[in-house]
């Protein structure tokens, strides 16, 4: 298990890399790479990214690594020494967007008691 979590640190630093350096298209600037998960034999990778901006710029995005991961793969061969090279799969990570929506919440919850309170003494 141990082996598998340092496998996919090392494809996640090394896909940022390729991502955030090597692939030169436009739609990919506001890319960033949160995670990497390997499937259990090792022969598939989710990773997951976030995307700075819009809905249609997160399309534009994942569009263009999913057009990138052949290449992807074929460099994280080249540079790793790896048995076998896991197939890349793009995935919107939407672990930050929760949390702001949750925050959201909070914020609203928290905004309700100080009316009630404010209401309470007013009325009392």
């Amino acid at each position: 298990m141990r082996r598998k979590e340092r496998t996919a640190d090392t494809l996640k630093e090394e896909i940022a890399q390729l991502v955030g350096y090597e692939l030169e298209d436009p739609r990919l600037a506001m890319v960033t790479v949160t995670d990497v998960r390997l499937s259990a034999d090792k022969r598939a990778a989710r990773v997951y990214v976030t995307v700075a901006g819009d809905e249609e710029e997160h399309k534009s995005a994942l569009a263009a690594l999913k057009h990138a991961a052949p290449y992807v793969r074929k460099q994280l061969g080249l540079s790793l020494n790896l048995p076998r090279t896991p197939e890349i799969h793009f995935v919107r990570d939407r672990v930050e967007e929760e949390g702001e929506r949750v925050d959201q919440l909070l914020q609203e919850i928290e905004r309700e008691w100080e009316m009630k309170g404010k209401e309470e003494d007013i009325s009392g």
